[in-house]
């Protein structure tokens, strides 16, 4: 049985907060039907929006969103159900209800949140990717965005690790934003859960994204922040999660790269530094052994084989691009190798996995 057309209403309702509807649930004696009687209402200290929405409901938009909810299995969670996920109760302002395709009981598991840039680095990706396969193999449900960028390699990462994975919206989970991540968001609602507070037909608006934030970081146990830049959007997940109480970490990266810069300013500020992924299961106090998060012959993508070894010249290039991207030109000057050679060199190496070619006609060493 799909959602109650009164429920379909509260959850619709504009300007409607959680302690405002659980104190007029209250007065409904839980019954939502009941909420929406005159008598009810006129007991309770409600926005204007709300109340008028509440007294004459959009019938058009309500009975578009059960149509919804019916073909697409969503289900309508409100603050004062038994399955609205506990940790999110604790923060300041919690959604006053929540759109659900995919797993209830997921939402009550232990989660961390990743998220980082939109425009990361091919290391920071494959860093994003590993580290949520390991957290997911020991039990973690990562919570991401879906956005493109590190949100997504999370929830790839998670995936290929066999565990569970959130995706948090910024729009009505009818709209998948970017729409390139429609078959992404499908299997995260196969194995996970996919969530959002805004009714369907919600577009994608700028100002809906900091909202998102704060689901994510209130869902989860700790919020690990991979790649950003000194003003990214991943920040504001970090100081909502500092200021629900909840761990922050943050993996460093080189001092000349943008990308790092965020990471640092957020260890400077009191995150927990990163290495491994063990560092962040120490943190929580999961118990897991730290050979199974590191060792990378236990990574789902990859099959338990030794690198093929490299040439001289080859570990000699690798050895002078070290673990900063450096250009050709650089790479010459401390190899001396002819510049011919360097370029088929880098070639062959970034189809070996290797190396990334980054943006200014850098290069970059891959883990």
């Amino acid at each position: 049985m799909g959602p109650s057309r009164a429920r379909a209403v509260l959850a619709r309702t504009p300007a409607l907060n959680a302690a405002q509807l659980r104190t007029l649930l209250a007065a409904a004696g839980g019954e939502p039907e009941c909420a929406l009687s005159p008598q009810v209402l006129r007991n309770v200290d409600l926005t204007s929006a709300a109340r008028a929405f509440l007294a004459a409901p959009d019938e058009s938009a309500v009975d578009a969103d059960l149509a919804w909810l019916a073909a697409s299995g969503a289900q309508i969670v409100l603050c004062t159900d038994t399955d609205y996920p506990p940790l999110l109760n604790e923060i300041s302002g919690p959604p006053a209800v929540l759109y659900v395709r995919g797993s209830l009981a997921v939402l009550a598991s232990a989660q961390l949140a990743m998220v980082g840039s939109r425009n990361p680095t091919p290391p920071g990706l494959a860093t994003a990717r590993e580290f949520a396969a390991w957290f997911a193999r020991a039990g973690l449900t990562v919570t991401s965005g879906l956005a493109a960028g590190i949100d997504a390699a999370s929830h790839e990462g998670a995936l290929a690790g066999g565990g569970t994975t959130v995706a948090v919206l910024g729009t009505g989970l009818d709209r998948i934003y970017p729409a390139e991540h429609a078959p992404l968001a499908e299997r995260i609602r196969l194995q996970g859960a996919l969530v959002s507070e805004l009714p369907p037909r919600t577009a994608p608006r700028r100002q809906h994204f900091p909202r998102r934030n704060r689901i994510i970081s209130g869902l989860s146990l700790g919020t690990l922040v991979v790649e950003a830049a000194r003003y990214s959007g991943s920040l504001i997940t970090a100081r909502l999660a500092a200021e629900a109480g909840r761990e922050v970490f943050a993996i460093p990266g080189s001092i000349h790269s943008p990308l790092s810069r965020g990471c640092h300013q957020l260890i400077k500020d009191g995150a927990r530094l990163v290495e491994e992924a063990a560092d962040v299961m120490s943190e929580l106090r999961i118990s897991v052994s730290k050979e199974q998060l590191t060792s990378p012959a236990n990574t789902p993508e990859r099959a338990p084989v030794r690198a093929p070894a490299l040439d001289k010249e080859y570990e000699m290039l690798l050895d002078a691009l070290g673990f900063e991207p450096a250009t050709i030109d650089i790479l010459i000057a401390r190899t001396h190798l002819r510049p011919e050679s360097v370029a088929s060199m880098l070639l062959i190496l970034e189809l070996d996995g290797r190396v990334a070619a980054l943006p200014g006609g850098r290069f970059g060493r891959l883990p």
